[in-house]
């Protein structure tokens, strides 16, 4: 086989593979907001029943909100991860318009909350949230004692998903151009902190194959979830995970578990 044969032969297999991944079907988008409503309905029943005890050391938690959101659609959760005896943090920036330049804030951020508490930081980053939780942690590694990322489409940002245009609009059109090449290539490398990547197959936002870490390791797992992408920080399942998960540190850290009948329910894990 000639080279030029052998090239055409990759390319197409390349091109295959981009095209397997298709945006979220219209079903889900269109009713996104709907099933958010329901998930947030839901949330405040949870808090009521659900046990508020908490078997672990309490530690700083960052909250990042997702793209075009602020500190307001993470504050149930902050509050909520307050009165189980967490410290929690909103980032503080306004809206999240995906600034590269934020990051620079964010470890100014992280590096005041450690010295504060004199204890790691857990990292939840809600969709695009989640890229500045993942960058954050291959910076400052020994700050961060885990990162949460939902619905955080880290493998494909660029690619087809149903914001990117807005995405292009505050960029100039161009979102891949408005950040850094080698940030952007970055992206996708897991952080050498334990992370758990939550993600649903029902999102209306992102492509759900996005939100996976390719390769799962011992400190690296990927939790699928029933629900939407915007409910995704209400969630009472999603919240269930994320309790558990705040329970470990590199040293203890194991593999989630669904434990509770809602849990194994609702919850798929590897």
């Amino acid at each position: 086989m000639t080279k030029k044969k052998k090239k055409d032969k990759k390319n197409k297999k390349v091109k295959a593979e981009v095209q397997k991944v298709q945006k979220p079907g219209m079903f889900w988008l269109a009713t996104e907001t709907a099933r958010a409503a329901f998930e947030f309905s839901t949330f405040f029943p949870y808090k009521y029943f659900a046990s508020s005890a908490v078997e672990a050391d309490p530690h700083p938690v960052l909250v990042i909100p997702g793209f075009m959101t602020s500190d307001l659609s993470t504050a149930p959760m902050r509050k909520y991860l307050t009165e189980l005896g967490y410290d929690a943090y909103g980032w503080g920036l306004g809206r999240n318009y995906g600034d590269e330049a934020d990051m620079d804030i964010l470890l100014d951020i992280a590096d005041s909350l450690f010295q504060r508490h004199r204890k790691q930081i857990s990292i939840i980053g809600w969709s695009l949230g989640g890229i500045f939780a993942r960058q954050l942690a291959k910076v400052r590694p020994h700050l961060v004692r885990q990162v949460i990322t939902m619905g955080t489409p880290f493998s494909g940002l660029t690619e087809n998903n149903n914001v990117v245009w807005i995405h292009n609009l505050i960029t100039n059109l161009r979102a891949e151009d408005a950040l850094d090449p080698d940030f952007l290539a970055d992206i996708p490398n897991p952080a050498p902190v334990p992370t758990t990547a939550i993600y649903t197959k029902q999102d209306g936002i992102v492509p759900w194959t996005y939100c996976l870490e390719k390769t799962e390791s011992d400190i690296h797992q990927n939790v699928e979830v029933l629900g939407s992408h915007l409910g995704l920080g209400f969630n009472p399942v999603v919240i269930e995970v994320i309790k558990d998960r705040l329970l470990y540190n590199l040293e203890n850290w194991q593999k989630y578990r669904p434990t509770g009948a809602l849990a194994r329910t609702f919850l798929k894990v590897s």
